[in-house]
């Protein structure tokens, strides 16, 4: 049994899969309030699957790119639990659980603000691209590089759609928990760490980055 989490982007997201059986699956669009959000509903699709968290073997959370805060509360939260229940947690990106559904040339696009977006680049669901924070301009470039027809997914999807006439364009501002709890079953356990792209934006009294 595995519960899969994310909380990166616009939504507080949890799923419980046995095996390849999706138990249950909950997706709550949000652009603050994660923290609050999801243990009251990691508990509920825990309870719509009818199991108990004892019965748990693994717990799946995406640690990024996306909100600093969102993805630490995810984090925080995964290892809480793995902790306490003895269970190994697994780090999913965000891009390649965007890209996970997906068949073919795909490169998982996210809107970083301030003319950037975070992509990666995908083909038939293996990374030929690490995941990278680029200006809108060399990442349009980037398009040269994917051969065949494309698909852009993700909430950046649409700024690079001029660049590539003729793709496919899939909007989505968060992963699917289901294609995270996937990716999460299928890999070996390593303790997870945050994947940050670019500095945070918030700092700590005097000018203090974030730790990692």
């Amino acid at each position: 049994m595995l519960l899969a989490i994310d909380t990166c982007l616009g939504a507080c997201c949890a799923a419980v899969l046995d095996g390849g059986h999706v138990l249950a699956r909950r997706v709550e669009p949000m652009t603050r309030g994660h923290q609050e959000r999801l243990a009251p509903l990691a508990a509920q699709v825990m309870s719509e699957a009818g199991i108990a968290f004892d019965q748990l073997d693994r717990v799946g959370v995406t640690v990024g790119p996306g909100s600093f805060t969102g993805l630490r509360v995810g984090l925080a939260f995964a290892k809480g639990l793995g902790a306490a229940l003895s269970i190994p947690v697994v780090g999913v990106g965000v891009l390649e659980a965007l890209a996970e559904p997906l068949s073919g040339s795909v490169l998982a696009v996210l809107d970083a603000k301030r003319d950037q977006v975070y992509l990666q680049a995908f083909a038939d669901g293996v990374a030929v691209s690490a995941p990278d924070a680029l200006p809108l301009g060399t990442a349009a470039a980037r398009l040269a590089e994917l051969a065949g027809p494309v698909t852009l997914v993700g909430s950046g999807a649409a700024l690079l759609a001029q660049a590539l006439p003729g793709a496919t364009v899939i909007a989505a501002d968060h992963a699917d928990p289901v294609a995270v709890g996937r990716l999460a079953a299928a890999r070996s356990p390593v303790p997870p760490r945050p994947l940050y792209l670019r500095a945070p934006d918030a700092k700590l009294p005097g000018g203090r980055d974030l730790p990692a």
